[in-house]
């Protein structure tokens, strides 16, 4: 008996790839960094898009990366395959950061690292309002849609708040779960159907 695989076709209602929003593996999706994990879109135009990982934690301290980083408890996630052994951050610092690049609300990308470094420094930044990510999530122009068409991906809106939450509760059911009923099925089909 074949198993009707019709039930993880994406229906997104044509929502667009766009900065701000996120998109959510499918669950046959494998590798890495791209299996069952939650994008969020920080750039999208015709030349390309980029993202960041927002459910895959490392066990590592800014410190063991950085000599220099001030005394800091923040979340520090996989971002993607692209650049992974430098450092992005996405926060809610805004203006208060020299170089951040609005992308969603109240939420802004990148910015001066060293103004950073000093903002953290004299209290002005706590772990809530910042997340790390090594590397990025990169696709050349008209490579994310290609995925797209080939259901890869589910393109949602997202709240501002799921953003940056704790990771403890930041995981691709959550997400899968607020994208609909239709993705219900989602939920519990394993990741290697093979181990059943």
């Amino acid at each position: 008996m074949k198993e009707n695989l019709d039930i993880f076709k994406i229906k997104s209602n044509n929502i667009p790839p766009k900065k701000g929003r996120i998109l959510i593996a499918e669950p046959f999706l494998h590798g890495d960094y791209f299996s069952r994990s939650v994008v969020f879109l920080v750039a999208h135009s015709n030349k390309g898009a980029v993202g960041f990982i927002l459910n895959k934690k490392v066990d590592v301290q800014l410190q063991d990366i950085f000599v220099d980083f001030p005394e800091f408890e923040a979340n520090v996630f996989l971002g993607g395959p692209v650049s992974a052994d430098s450092v992005f951050f996405v926060h809610t610092l805004g203006e208060k950061l020299p170089g951040s690049i609005n992308v969603l609300g109240k939420l802004y990308w990148g910015g001066d690292f060293e103004a950073l470094k000093e903002l953290i420094s004299s209290g002005s930044v706590s772990p809530q309002d910042i997340h790390f990510f090594l590397g990025y999530s990169g696709w050349d122009a008209g490579q994310l849609e290609d995925e797209l068409k080939d259901d890869s991906w589910l393109v949602t809106d997202v709240e501002e708040s799921a953003v940056l939450r704790d990771d403890s509760k930041v995981s691709w059911t959550d997400f899968v779960k607020k994208a609909g009923n239709r993705y219900s099925l989602w939920e519990n089909y394993p990741e290697n159907p093979s181990f059943n």
